[in-house]
């Protein structure tokens, strides 16, 4: 529905590993999405390492959301995130708004791309299902 969050992420280490990618949902992650992206992609956090993180979320963060992920950006500063959002949640609410600029304070970039999130979603939710039909085959 309009109020769970889908997030698909890419993560460059700058590393010959290639990029990590995947995708969370609010009911698989327990919390949401955007909070257990850190607990569970990032769980080994290395400041010497810099990581370009792109997220592409069906809604903008909530105003908890947003304001734990400016808390998050401010202590792992070698971590820089960009947030491509289909909508954005109730962004004329005054709270939202704060946790907007909290986000840009803390060097995070949001931007509205409505179409482009949704055919990124398409094109992850088609590899992951490829991916499971071929391991089914070969099991």
């Amino acid at each position: 529905g309009r109020n769970k969050t889908f997030l698909c992420y890419l993560v460059d280490r700058g590393s010959a590993d290639g990029l990590l990618r995947g995708t969370l949902e609010d009911e698989h992650a327990g919390t949401h999405a955007e909070e257990a992206f850190f607990t569970q992609c990032l769980p080994n956090y290395d400041p010497a390492v810099k990581y370009i993180i792109t997220w592409y979320v069906s809604s903008s963060p909530c105003a908890a959301c947003a304001a734990k992920i400016a808390e998050t950006l401010k202590a792992m500063k070698s971590v820089k995130l960009s947030i491509f959002a289909a909508r954005l949640f109730e962004w004329e609410e005054p709270e939202i708004q704060v946790g907007l600029k909290s986000l840009h304070a803390a060097g995070c970039k949001l931007r509205h791309e409505e179409e482009d999130v949704f055919n990124l979603w398409e094109d992850f939710l088609q590899e992951e299902l490829n991916t499971r039909l071929i391991y089914s085959q070969l099991t």
